[in-house]
């Protein structure tokens, strides 16, 4: 459903950014759907930032969202899926903000498919002039995103230090975990698995202190796309931080995941099936990649990502102007 028109103050008279003291923490505000979202984000304060996680979705009134970034006067806001932000919203925000792209999209002559046009519909819905920097999960979507908006950067979608666990020895029973609502293209993929081994399939809703205990449960975690389309999801990225030996689909892009050093990779019921079976019967089979994996999940820790990729945000808009820049130009044409 499409967000309801809100009426927004006019960037006519929106306050320049002020000045921010270089040695106090940065004030970071997080923006999306905590169910989702929350796991990506900076918790604690980490390299010079100060966050809050300010819960907020499509199709509901923003005034709450709006109260809670009053109350804590962010320098930066990075919102989790940019296109449900409301025209005009950030007009008079004193921050630097910050789009992140979480959602696939249709690839210049890539797979069709109605899932993909229907995200395709969403990301129409965004307004340019709300964000001073875009970054996309994916790089084989940034042509596609930028004829609606310019894309700065791509970067996997980082992980929260909470959900960060060292690999442990497997347990028995094994415990076989997947995240994701049932389709019929994962049914297909995980029949033979349900058939023949316990396993914990959550489709929604588990996040926070609660995820993470399920996580420390886990073993191998297997990550399915939701259609037959190509992309990569969040979900890996979690799963390696937490120490679980991945089993997944192929990965596009692979954010240097390599299959058979990082993860393993299955395009088949029966790839998947007799990957879980050897994981299952020796305890300790494939446990240099599961090990390899957290190592590399290391890439991925909020508290590297998110400081990094805000100073240089703040670099770039110092020096080639931001949203407020582009709202000038067209208030003088």
């Amino acid at each position: 459903m499409a967000d309801q028109p809100t009426e927004t103050p006019s960037a006519e008279g929106a306050p320049d950014a002020a000045p921010v003291d270089t040695q106090a923490p940065l004030r970071v505000a997080f923006v999306g759907q905590g169910v989702y979202f929350a796991q990506c984000s900076l918790q604690e304060p980490a390299g010079g930032l100060d966050p809050v996680f300010i819960d907020f979705r499509a199709g509901v009134p923003a005034d709450a969202m709006l109260d809670g970034l009053a109350a804590h006067d962010p320098d930066v806001v990075v919102v989790f899926r940019p296109e449900i932000i409301p025209a005009g919203l950030f007009a008079s925000l004193r921050a630097l903000t910050i789009g992140y792209l979480t959602e696939p999209l249709p690839r210049t002559g890539g797979v069709a498919h109605g899932d993909l046009d229907q995200r395709m519909w969403w990301m129409r819905q965004i307004d340019p002039s709300n964000f001073d920097r875009i970054v996309s999960f994916d790089p084989e979507i940034a042509e596609t995103a930028a004829t609606l908006v310019p894309v700065w950067r791509s970067e996997p979608i980082p992980v929260s230090d909470s959900l960060f666990m060292d690999p442990r020895p497997r347990t028995e029973p094994v415990g076989l975990l997947f995240v994701g609502r049932s389709t019929e293209h994962r049914e297909l993929l995980l029949a033979p698995v349900k058939r023949a081994h316990p396993i914990v399939h959550i489709g929604h809703g588990i996040f926070g202190e609660q995820l993470r205990r399920f996580f420390a449960r886990a073993d191998i975690q297997l990550n399915l796309h939701n259609n037959p389309y190509p992309t990569f999801e969040n979900r890996v990225c979690l799963a390696l931080a937490a120490g679980h030996l991945v089993i997944s689909e192929p990965l596009s892009p692979t954010h240097e995941l390599i299959d058979g050093e990082h993860l393993l990779v299955a395009s088949t019921p029966e790839q998947f099936l007799a990957l879980v079976d050897e994981a299952v019967a020796d305890p300790s089979a494939f446990t240099q990649i599961q090990a390899a994996g957290r190592r590399q999940a290391e890439r991925f820790r909020a508290s590297t990502v998110f400081p990094r990729l805000i100073a240089e945000a703040m670099d770039d808009v110092a020096h080639r102007g931001g949203r407020r820049a582009q709202q000038s130009v067209s208030a003088e044409a």
